[in-house]
């Protein structure tokens, strides 16, 4: 602007808008080009060392807060931050709480996205309002000691080798996650029966005070007669 281009065209440039080049063009008329150079940010910095937050980590990766002694088997945002009060003595808020969980690389899952119709959702959860229930979506996953993921250096023309075990050693996961970014998982061997999911499902609700909704996405092992008859059970 001070040789004569447009205001309107450099804060084009910038993509902001015509009243930012004015006050930056008037800031720089009263006080000079040194009042245009970047500061360092005033927000308030991390409550949490580096360390702590490494520690958050190691805490939600492969465990469940009722490892901590709480009562509930899912990761939320208030059971992290109750336990960075209790550990580190250190109160942040919930929107704090997130953007840790951010920095650290951990978000919640949202499986079966596509697993129900737009209009089944809608009634679900007016169910589980007037129930004051929570909605939790089912998933399972499949892993293979044998199978190789990724990539490796080798020279260029030569195909690397991957050892890998002898056995076909497998083991298969469960998940349930809910909107809030709560979620709970176990692990165990096999393929998933009737009998298996109804042995999750109850370890999923132990100690659970709320019903839930649990969404799956309509395997045989969901549509047993045993799984239907736990259900009207509860």
């Amino acid at each position: 602007m001070a040789k004569g281009e447009h205001p309107n065209e450099v804060a084009a440039s910038f993509g902001m808008n015509r009243s930012w080049a004015y006050k930056i063009r008037a800031q720089a008329r009263d006080s000079g080009a040194r009042a245009l150079r970047s500061t360092k940010g005033t927000g308030r910095p991390r409550k949490l060392t580096h360390a702590e937050e490494q520690r958050v980590l190691r805490w939600i990766n492969g465990k469940n807060p009722m490892q901590y002694g709480f009562d509930f088997g899912l990761w939320t945002r208030n059971v992290v931050r109750e336990l960075v009060q209790q550990e580190f003595d250190v109160t942040l808020s919930l929107a704090s709480i997130g953007a840790l969980l951010a920095r650290l690389n951990l978000t919640p899952q949202k499986p079966l996205q596509r697993a129900y119709q737009r209009d089944t959702y809608p009634a679900i959860a007016r169910q589980a309002r007037l129930e004051n229930a929570d909605i939790f979506f089912w998933d399972e996953s499949g892993f293979r000691a044998d199978s190789v993921h990724g990539e490796t250096w080798a020279q260029r023309g030569e195909t690397p080798v991957v050892e890998r075990p002898g056995q076909r050693q497998s083991m298969s996961a469960a998940s349930a996650v809910n909107s809030k970014g709560a979620f709970w998982f176990a692990t165990h061997e096999g393929g998933l029966s009737g009998e298996l999911f109804v042995t999750l499902i109850k370890k999923l609700m132990f100690k659970r005070r709320k019903a839930v909704h649990l969404i799956v996405d309509g395997l045989p092992a969901h549509k047993k007669a045993v799984v239907k008859e736990y259900v009207a059970s509860t």
